[in-house]
Parts: C-alpha cells; sequence; structure tokens
C-alpha cells in the first residue's frame, strides 16, 4: 500500500549541545503526534546514541521514527544521515565515535550532552564535545553511510552555517549526493536555477528543530509503501538514495 506519509527528518535531542534539555526522546515522539507527523527522524550531532529511546517513544505515540545523525565533515559541512533500521544506525554510529576528536565538553559553553532511556530518564552524558568536526571528509561520508545501508545529503544547503555550498563556495558534482535538505522551502527555485547540479535532484524539507516548538507540522510528505514501520523506513531509504523525485 502506498500512500502520504508527514515527515520531519532532521531533529535534534537532549544529546546535541546546542539542543534545549526538554528534546527528550519522548517529548519529541509526543510533540510530532500533536502535529500530525508520521514519520521522524532522530540526527543529533555526530551521534545516534539517543536513538535506542526515540525508537521505544515513537511506538508509543504510534510514529515511524528514522534512526539518523547530522554528521560533521572534516571540511565543518553538515550531512544528514539516515538508516533503515537502529542495528544499522548503531554500527555507523560506531565508527563515528573512532573519527571524532576528543575535545572536551564545556556545559557551560555549549549546553549538556545527555544520553536517555525511554522514560526520559537521564542514563549518561557525552563527555567530548560532538558539534566539533570529525576526521571524516565530505568525499568519504556518502561511502560510510552506505557501508552501513544508509543514505546520505547534504543538510540546510541554503544556510550560511556549516551548509555545503557556503562553505565550498557551491554544490559539487562529486561526491553524488541523490538529494539535498532545505530549511526555507521559498528558496528551491533560486537554487536550482544558480547550480545546475540541483536541476534534477529533489529535495527534502525539514526543521533542524533544536527546541519543541521548532519541530515541523503537518506540511511535508513524501509518498511511501510497506505494511510494518521497517518496510517502510525501508521504502524511505530507497527512495532518497534512488533519487526519486515524489517528496514534497
Amino acid at each position: 500500500m502506498t500512500g502520504k506519509y508527514f515527515y520531519d527528518l532532521h531533529i535534534h535531542s537532549c544529546l546535541s549541545p546546542c539542543a534545549d534539555d526538554d528534546m527528550t526522546p519522548g517529548d519529541i515522539a509526543g510533540m510530532g503526534a500533536v502535529a500530525k507527523l508520521d514519520i521522524m527522524a532522530l540526527t543529533d550531532h555526530n551521534s545516534c546514541k539517543n536513538c535506542p529511546a526515540f525508537f521505544e517513544a515513537a511506538k508509543h505515540y504510534g510514529i515511524i521514527p528514522v534512526p539518523g545523525m547530522e554528521l560533521t565533515t572534516a571540511e565543518d559541512i553538515h550531512l544528514i544521515c539516515l538508516f533503515p533500521s537502529l542495528e544499522s544506525a548503531m554500527s555507523f554510529d560506531s565508527e563515528v565515535d573512532s573519527k571524532r576528536i576528543p575535545i572536551k565538553n564545556r556545559t557551560d559553553i555549549f549546553g549538556n550532552q545527555l544520553i536517555m532511556n525511554f522514560a526520559d530518564e537521564i542514563i549518561g552524558e557525552e563527555e567530548n564535545l560532538l558539534s566539533n568536526a570529525t576526521v571524516i571528509s565530505v568525499e568519504e561520508a556518502p561511502g560510510i553511510a552506505r557501508k552501513h545501508g544508509g543514505v546520505c545529503y547534504p543538510a540546510h544547503i541554503d544556510r550560511q552555517a556549516n551548509g555545503i555550498i557556503a562553505v565550498l563556495g557551491t554544490f559539487p558534482e562529486s561526491p553524488f549526493f541523490p538529494c539535498a535538505e532545505l530549511h526555507d522551502k521559498e528558496k528551491q527555485a533560486e537554487l536550482k536555477s544558480q547550480y545546475s547540479v540541483l536541476a534534477d535532484k529533489p529535495f527534502v524539507f525539514s526543521s533542524d528543530a533544536h527546541s519543541l516548538w521548532q519541530i515541523n507540522g503537518r506540511e511535508n510528505f513524501i509518498e511511501l509503501c510497506g505494511e510494518t514501520p521497517d518496510e517502510i523506513r525501508q521504502t524511505l531509504i530507497d527512495k532518497l538514495k534512488n533519487n526519486e523525485r515524489n517528496i514534497t
């Protein structure tokens, strides 16, 4: 069965130092239910460690969860990495852990980095700062995500901070990205006109929410098929990988 799934595929939890502490897995899923979203991705900076709790919370609220990460490349570019299963995401997380630069977090400057369980209880805290660059280059990142069964694409390309166009001065033809994320939907025509490589590339429109009130409402959807959350999640990953255009 094919249907429209309203989505937000770029959301930070309280594990990201720049996110509010009340961005717990349970509160995020609950807000998604209030907003009448069907599918949501948790994409903390350089970590998937709150994805297990988010999976449980999303199930409770009837949301299809997608495990993910906002990876910071060596060039300081933000990439969204999404995965078809919790196991594949946590495998990717382990590899990224080995390629992070260990700098102790200053909670008084950057904020807390809280690891939660399903009951929204703190079960740990990431000691090293998550928002700094890894040693993974923008050329390497898509291949590493694919190795773990995922898809990788540039985040908020219409922004100056950590956007691929702002950092590189253009949208590169290599490495190949099957899609790209926009924060401001109104900029898609301008960007497609300015950069020929974007002319036939679909855009994903997500919130990059760091606070509960920033999570998208029921406005952007993608057509997906499948009977179970696992099937629907795999269809999402396949559709993004294959450069299919029925995303809006």
